[in-house]
């Protein structure tokens, strides 16, 4: 049986592997075409998507000019130097979006920002009893 190459890449693709960031020892399912670009752009290391922001914005923080390297060397000792490693990070991070989706959504509203409840000031349809006489 012979595959096309198109099929073979579309197959590669689909398939998918359990990769653990370097930085925060998060674990992710991704597919091998995005784990091979991340490890690319980060000499080797594979980091989550958290991490390449605060990577990001470290080179971005400084008024000098800071390589990728570096900005992920401060990271990674940032990150050495917080607090102990979580013993599992997967679960306390869908912990932390829960618990500030909650606070979002308890949040009291400031009128005039945002969607309020839909009120209808006057119907859609005009009147029907409202007739020309």
């Amino acid at each position: 049986m012979v595959i096309s190459t198109l099929e073979q890449s579309s197959l590669e693709q689909s398939e998918v592997e359990f990769v653990k960031c370097h930085c925060c020892g998060l674990m992710e399912e991704c597919t091998l075409e995005y784990i091979s670009r991340v490890r690319e752009r980060y000499q080797g290391r594979w980091i989550c998507g958290l991490c390449a922001e605060a990577v990001k914005d470290e080179s971005f923080r400084l008024q000098r000019y800071v390589s990728i390297d570096e900005a992920l060397k401060r990271h990674e000792k940032f990150c050495e130097q917080s607090s102990s490693p979580p013993t599992n990070p997967t679960e306390d991070l869908i912990v932390a979006m829960k618990q500030l989706l909650r606070r979002t959504l308890d949040s009291p509203r400031r009128e005039g920002l945002g969607c309020g409840p839909f009120l209808r000031s006057k119907s859609c349809f005009p009147s029907f009893s409202e007739t020309k006489e």
